[in-house]
């Protein structure tokens, strides 16, 4: 089933580090954002004044265009609770409540492949499949190759059932996974495209550490009308196993005579709040927040109502509220749809941001993501929740 919720967004301008402290939502300047009680009065949820003190609240910004339109506002959002109850009671419309810390760092996959078990001479194969929402149009379930090699052969006199030289044999596989054919073919799209190979270890538990390359950013069109921003991240599977490449079915494919121990130690990760991601978010809840002229168009001049509160390079942190309509005696009589809506809060990281959550979301109990960001590492990393 589809979630849909009519969706508010609300960019706090760089240049605010603090909610107004007077004036009501018709003294917003553009672009500004502020909390409001029912009698539309200022209140100060940065320096830490409850939002439950109040029946209900608004979220105001203030707007460029004001022809036929005032400020952009939320519905009335209620936290109201009974003291020392934990969760929303009936005087509260809210139905979720978290917040998200921003992080413009985008891991890359890392897969260690180890514990090898390949006697002298042996065929031995290797198979990656990689996926990523780029990669999964061009080919049927992921990018998938294999290389296969013959194990260095025993030295003379030597045991032809025990292990082969580890090393030498990573190193065939590395050969082999940086070949390309030449020409343009998609068939000739080398491994080197999309993953960087290592050897790690002189001895029996060297390594063989495949780390997969950031997807090419898709390119950003000056068409305001467009929705060009995707982020694509690439994920991938190792398989090695005894023998040749096989052209059995993909899913028993994987079951073959395994011989290496394939382990990931750091997963593929998107970056969060970023400047390109809010500016789409922008585009994507516009309709839903002008008053008039609500389609976006190709040509500039008829585009008067969209506006834009996003910095270029700068990392955001968002509040996200989904809550039901507050009273529904205020509505006429009639065949009653329960609506919901949704406000997304997007603040420039730092000390204004970290007072809004902690008042809003923390103090109302509402859920906070994305408290690690993480950083590029080759051994095991913890993403953030």
């Amino acid at each position: 089933m589809a979630d849909f919720s009519l969706t508010t967004l609300f960019v706090v301008p760089v240049g605010q580090t603090e909610l107004p402290s007077s004036g009501s939502t018709q003294d917003l300047t553009p672009g500004q954002v502020g909390f409001f009680s029912p009698t539309y009065a200022n209140i100060q949820v940065a320096q830490g004044e409850p939002v439950a003190n109040y029946p209900y609240f608004y979220v105001a910004q203030g707007r460029r265009n004001t022809y036929l339109q005032g400020s952009k506002r939320s519905d009335k959002i209620s936290v109201k609770r009974t003291v020392g109850q934990p969760e929303f009671n009936s005087n509260a419309n809210i139905t979720e409540l978290y917040s998200v810390k921003g992080c413009a760092t985008a891991l890359n996959q890392i897969t260690e492949v180890d514990g090898w078990n390949v006697q002298c001479g042996e065929v031995v194969t290797l198979t990656l499949r990689a996926h990523s929402s780029y990669i999964d149009t061009l080919y049927f379930n992921g990018f998938t190759r294999s290389v296969t090699v013959n194990a260095p052969c025993c030295e003379c006199g030597g045991d032809p059932c025990t292990d082969v030289d580890v090393p030498a044999l990573i190193d065939q596989f590395i050969a082999k996974l940086e070949q390309q054919a030449p020409g343009n073919n998609p068939d000739n799209i080398s491994f080197n495209t999309f993953y960087t190979f290592e050897r790690v270890g002189d001895d029996a538990t060297a390594k063989l550490v495949i780390t997969g390359k950031p997807v090419t950013k898709y390119g950003q069109p000056c068409d305001v009308a467009a929705d060009p921003f995707e982020f694509d991240k690439m994920r991938f599977e190792t398989f090695v196993y005894a023998g040749p490449a096989t052209t059995a079915d993909f899913i028993v494919a994987d079951n073959c005579d395994i011989v290496a121990v394939a382990t990931k130690v750091q997963e593929s990760s998107f970056p969060r709040g970023t400047s390109d991601e809010i500016a789409q978010l922008e585009k994507n809840y516009y309709s839903y927040q002008a008053g008039y002229l609500k389609s976006l168009l190709r040509m500039k001049g008829f585009n008067q109502n969209f506006e834009s509160h996003v910095t270029h390079g700068v990392i955001y942190d968002t509040i996200t509220i989904r809550f039901n309509e507050l009273d529904k005696s205020a509505y006429q009589w009639g065949d009653y749809i329960m609506q919901d809506s949704t406000i997304i809060i997007a603040i420039p990281q730092g000390d204004f941001a970290d007072n809004l959550i902690t008042s809003l979301v923390t103090n109302n109990i509402g859920v906070e993501y994305g408290a690690i960001c993480p950083t590029t590492s080759t051994t095991t990393t913890q993403l953030p929740g």
